[in-house]
């Protein structure tokens, strides 16, 4: 009998609402780490994997190696003072080993790059286990619709209405130019695939471009963060 998968929605925000992420190279730093500790075994050290602006090609990396995963990540989005991240199982307990190599890595890193000390991110990582079928299929729109915070007059979206987002034509363009999230990877612009699972959502969703562009156009959705349970044979 098959072990059933529970997805989970798994969040962190910066300690006191500080940005965690300052420049270009430290997203790419947490995206790598997203690939480097996803690994039952220790991490390599991550000083030699880094060129100065902090870029690596993800489509064909170097150090790539044989690797005994933790999870599977099938959704990721960084904002500048938070991230999300959509999880499930490949070990027992692998959802918390990740987290706290993912957190305490990275915490390493920008402490020693800006020369500060003490906790970096607030408190332990909420995780909340996807429950109702219709949250399922919302949880990979909201990931990715995050970035539309940093657009002039789209900050609204969570207001769901039955007329969408106003300019869903720039809403779109907005997110086909963020890089920091699996959302490129989705509609088919390879960005950051070696640390995706997309099979998932793509079984469910189809063309994942024109599923969210729907979206913005419909449904009238009221987002409930208290879920509880969702599993899948």
């Amino acid at each position: 009998m098959m072990r059933k998968m529970e997805l989970w929605h798994a969040l962190n925000r910066g300690v006191d609402g500080r940005d965690l992420f300052l420049d270009s190279q430290d997203y790419a730093r947490f995206v790598h780490n997203l690939y480097e500790f996803n690994d039952v075994a220790p991490a390599d050290n991550l000083v030699r994997l880094f060129d100065p602006s902090g870029m690596r090609d993800f489509r064909n990396p170097s150090f790539r190696k044989s690797r005994k995963m933790l999870v599977d990540i099938h959704g990721w989005t960084l904002m500048k003072n938070h991230y999300h991240l959509l999880l499930s199982e490949r070990i027992e307990n692998g959802i918390r080993l990740f987290l706290r190599k993912l957190n305490v890595g990275y915490a390493n890193y920008f402490n020693k790059r800006y020369e500060r000390k003490g906790t970096l991110f607030q408190g332990h990582t909420k995780k909340i286990l996807i429950v109702r079928q219709s949250h399922f299929l919302y949880i990979l729109h909201y990931l990715h619709l995050n970035p539309l915070d940093y657009l002039s007059g789209a900050q609204e979206w969570r207001l769901r209405s039955k007329n969408g987002i106003r300019g869903t034509g720039a809403a779109l363009e907005h997110l086909d130019s963020y890089r920091w999230s699996s959302y490129l990877d989705y509609t088919g612009k390879k960005n950051f695939p070696s640390i995706l699972t997309p099979s998932l959502f793509k079984n469910v969703l189809g063309d994942y471009r024109d599923s969210l562009k729907e979206y913005l156009h419909d449904a009238e959705y009221e987002y409930d963060d208290g879920i509880t349970r969702l599993t899948m044979e």
